[in-house]
């Protein structure tokens, strides 16, 4: 393995921006925005987009590494020119760090990577920063998100404190924030709090115009916006035999949807799931290929298949459980089995809940108090949750 980068190479290597592209198996460069030619010689078209004030050129497509497992796909991408890499602490009990960091290796100087942590408290954060920095085989990340947060009341000031410091540190480049719900109310407050560089932020077409109006806020004030679960749950994981199978096979859908997102010109970079060379091959084409009017109806048709199915992360149902459950929280995890086909990696979330509403059945209420405004069958997948993960 590579021994570390240095923090003063760094700097002192004129590296700033912009960010160059991937280098190819030959270590040979292609400036950004130039065609690359991948493994099977066919002809990449990249896109690069500027990711707010940190300045730094990202591809329109990067690469959500959390769900990887096989670090030759990780590695391919990078070799075509993609030059986002996105991971985080708790991936995969923290081996996805690891394999990320191994996976990239020589090229980690040609690349944006960027991890997060949920520690509640400065301490934690920067005691994962230091995991993180070791496990990913660097001195520094270029971006470090607070991990997860719905509202201007999980973000406190000592979690700034340790962001700050890290970056007086050189440890990190940018601090960021990701946030899976709330953000409607979390993306304006973020650009008007100045201290936060970039959002990560889940964002899909299934979301209504609020969403985009708080999109527009935060890059108008000067932050870079990062698209996630940006297929609205995927569905493309779902195989043969999955009771799903038959009614969400829609050709195309995955990939239009990608191309939604980054037809949209406040949003830089996104960070789609790829397990393997299929769907990394299928992603690279949304950069090839404008969104048109028959994606557009594509992905109308596609919404209504899911509308029973799929939480928007709107947030209208916070509080409305009888119950006191994190309804969309449960559901998201619902759609790491049956969207992505994660199973594991939604069991082990719903078990972080505290043990009285893992102990919950929704079968045992005479009727739901969750109304979904979208239409999400919410007392079925809830139950469907309770059933698969308990």
């Amino acid at each position: 393995m590579e021994s570390k980068t240095s923090r003063r190479q760094f700097l002192s290597a004129g590296l700033m921006l912009p960010v160059v592209g991937a280098t190819s198996r030959m270590g040979l460069w292609q400036p950004p925005g130039e065609s690359i030619a991948s493994d099977a010689a066919s002809t990449v078209k990249l896109d690069h987009k500027t990711l707010g004030r940190t300045g730094l050129n990202v591809t329109t497509v990067g690469f959500g590494c959390m769900i990887t497992s096989d670090p030759s796909v990780i590695e391919r991408a990078a070799d075509i020119g993609i030059n986002y890499f996105d991971t985080a602490r708790g991936y995969q009990h923290g081996n996805n760090e690891r394999m990320v960091g191994a996976a990239l290796g020589a090229r980690r100087k040609q690349i944006v990577l960027s991890t997060k942590s949920g520690a509640q408290d400065k301490a934690g954060l920067l005691q994962d920063l230091e995991t993180s920095l070791h496990e990913l085989n660097t001195d520094y990340v270029d971006i470090w998100y607070l991990h997860g947060k719905g509202s201007p009341a999980d973000i406190r000031d000592d979690m700034i404190e340790a962001q700050q410091l890290a970056k007086k540190q050189g440890k990190i480049r940018f601090a960021g924030v990701s946030t899976h719900s709330g953000q409607q109310q979390l993306l304006p407050w973020l650009a008007q709090k100045g201290v936060f560089d970039v959002v990560l932020t889940a964002y899909n077409f299934s979301m209504d115009p609020g969403m985009e109006q708080a999109i527009t806020s935060a890059a108008k004030g000067g932050m870079g916006v990062v698209g996630m679960k940006v297929m609205a749950g995927g569905f493309r994981g779902i195989k043969p035999g999955n009771p799903l199978y038959q009614k969400l096979q829609q050709p195309g859908a995955m990939l239009a949807a990608l191309k939604w997102v980054i037809n949209k010109p406040n949003v830089s970079t996104t960070i789609p799931s790829m397990t393997d060379m299929d769907q990394l091959d299928e992603n690279l084409k949304a950069m090839a290929h404008p969104f048109s009017a028959g994606d557009e109806k594509l992905l109308a048709a596609h919404l209504e298949l899911i509308r029973p199915l799929y939480c928007r992360m709107c947030g209208q149902c916070e509080g409305a459980c009888q119950k006191g459950l994190p309804v969309a929280d449960v559901l998201r995890f619902l759609t790491y089995a049956d969207g992505y086909g994660q199973f594991a990696l939604g069991r082990e979330r719903f078990l972080e809940m505290t043990s009285e509403h893992v102990r919950v059945r929704c079968g045992d209420c005479a009727e739901c108090t969750v109304k979904c405004p979208f239409g999400v069958q919410v007392a079925n997948r809830m139950a469907r949750a309770q059933e698969l993960f308990a």
